[in-house]
């Protein structure tokens, strides 16, 4: 069925579904302890249980870090906490989670993880459109004590250039 732009524009999302697309749960710390190389989006393998908590926004991803197995990318550290209306097929919420990413992208990570000092990091957790869980995920350098002050340094400077602005 062809359904007319102007009438396709009024269609909207289910008012669930428009709730699901907000869902944006961040690592901070990550930004803070890395300084972040280059970005991917990854797919992850969830049971049911472990979906519908991430859809009420019970997830963490302050430990987390990527690792490679057998060719495969795999998060350890998520913590997405049990569904309370959970039966006993409810899932661990430490467990590791496979991730969705093609090969010439799983290929490039596995040769930037050869180098000492980088890592693989979760940024963001989130829901896209079609109501898909998606990892953004970080390749980090470490940063020293003295950097970590010295970013922070750069930071408040812009946040008063930005007040400053304003005024």
């Amino acid at each position: 069925m062809h359904v007319p732009s102007e009438a396709a524009e009024s269609l909207s999302l289910h008012p669930k579904m428009a709730e699901q697309n907000k869902i944006s749960i961040k690592n901070k710390r990550a930004s803070f302890d890395y300084e972040i190389l280059e970005e991917w989006v990854a797919g992850i393998v969830l049971t049911g249980t472990e979906i519908k908590s991430i859809r009420m926004s019970k997830a963490s991803l302050v430990d987390c870090f990527c690792y490679l197995h057998n060719g495969e990318l795999f998060v350890r550290g998520m913590n997405i906490a049990e569904y309370h209306w959970g039966t006993y097929n409810n899932h661990q919420p430490k467990r590791d989670r496979k991730l969705l990413l093609n090969r010439k992208e799983l290929r490039k990570i596995d040769r930037a993880l050869q180098d000492k000092g980088l890592t693989v990091v979760g940024i963001r957790l989130f829901v896209n459109e079609r109501g898909l869980a998606k990892l953004v995920i970080g390749l980090g350098r470490g940063r020293k004590k003295y950097d970590k002050r010295e970013h922070l340094k750069e930071k408040d400077a812009k946040r008063d250039m930005d007040r400053a602005m304003k005024r």
